[in-house]
């Protein structure tokens, strides 16, 4: 599992939706603006969510997307795999480069090491719902205003990607 800018701006946008989840649906635009994230980028970054089925879509005026199920059935696991996932992959396994055979053994285990630690932080994310890391990042946010130094269970800080999720 791999923590990109791409998967960031993803579960930012997520959590506009999550935030919006008992109201009307969520314009691309509105996220744009509220995140600063470019309409493309965000084009790009629903295809994959629809295609994962993590989000529906509703046409017409007064339309945008909606989550597509409740946010505390999402996981953010489940929405950075929807974004990492490789277009051309059909075995679903990366494709990793040649290794001189004197090094092999010693790139074996650094793959091993590397793969364990994708597994905890995939296992780590997916044990986090949308709904509890927007209750966090909120709740961060109040503390933050408020000068509170209290920390919680995702003390990176909630939003540090740039943008601010719209109330």
């Amino acid at each position: 599992m791999k923590l990109s800018t791409k998967a960031r701006y993803a579960v930012t946008a997520m959590m506009d939706l999550a935030l919006h989840e008992n109201s009307k649906p969520v314009t691309l635009a509105d996220i744009s603006d509220y995140q600063g994230i470019s309409l493309s980028y965000l084009e790009q970054l629903f295809a994959k969510l629809r295609k994962h089925k993590l989000v529906s879509g509703v046409r017409g005026p007064g339309g945008g997307y909606r989550l597509a199920k409740p946010s505390t059935e999402l996981t953010i696991a489940e929405i950075v795999s929807a974004i990492n996932e490789k277009a051309d992959s059909d075995t679903g396994e990366e494709k990793r480069p040649e290794v001189a055979p004197e090094k092999s053994s010693e790139r074996v285990k650094l793959d091993e090491m590397w793969d364990r630690l994708s597994l905890r932080l995939y296992n780590f994310l997916n044990n986090i719902t949308l709904s509890e890391f927007v209750e966090n990042s909120t709740a961060s946010d109040a503390d933050a205003d408020s000068g509170s130094e209290e920390s919680n269970s995702f003390s990176s800080g909630g939003m540090q990607s740039g943008g601010n999720v719209a109330a």
